[in-house]
């Protein structure tokens, strides 16, 4: 069993661009870096959930409608409660923000809880920080959005499977 949740990925050049940073994060915070093919954008965390709420998620992933957009992150900081250091995206694109609530509100729709905080789109980069990150401008790090995927989290490994892959339009 693991957990399920939906992302979106950099593509090469801007995850290995995440994965330097990550490093970078990892020195200043204390913690462990995210290997560069874990790096992603989660829109929505489901955790464990029983194969007849994973069918409808995916139902409600393909009832989302939305189009492809371009994502810049261009910060860092951290959630010093979680312990984890983050790359973030100072303006998101209203296509970013119609993409997760759609797809949220298609989940709930379905009868799948999910946690009410807030959106806060970010990049998880360094785990177990032991020390908090200000807030910070860097370079921007850019990609087309152009595919979300359901990824299951291996319980016990820490490896990810994406599951099921999602175009604009699909």
């Amino acid at each position: 069993m693991g957990r399920l949740f939906f992302a979106a990925w950099p593509d090469a050049r801007s995850a290995a661009a995440l994965a330097t940073l990550a490093g970078r994060l990892a020195a200043e915070a204390g913690g462990k870096a995210m290997p560069e093919a874990k790096i992603h954008l989660t829109l929505a965390f489901l955790g464990a959930i029983d194969d007849g709420k994973r069918a409808a998620a995916i139902e409600a992933a393909g009832a989302t409608a939305w189009k492809a957009f371009d994502l810049t992150v261009d910060r860092t900081g951290s959630f010093r409660r979680a312990r984890v250091a983050w790359a973030g995206i100072s303006h998101p694109p209203p296509p970013l923000l119609a993409l997760q609530s759609r797809l949220e509100g298609a989940l709930r729709d379905r009868g799948i809880e999910l946690d009410d905080r807030p959106f806060a789109p970010h990049l998880t980069l360094v785990r177990n920080a032991a020390r908090a990150i200000p807030g910070a401008s860097i370079e921007p790090i850019a990609w087309r959005v152009d595919a979300f995927t359901l990824v299951r989290s291996e319980t016990g490994t820490g490896r990810y499977f994406v599951e099921e892959r999602w175009a604009p339009g699909d």
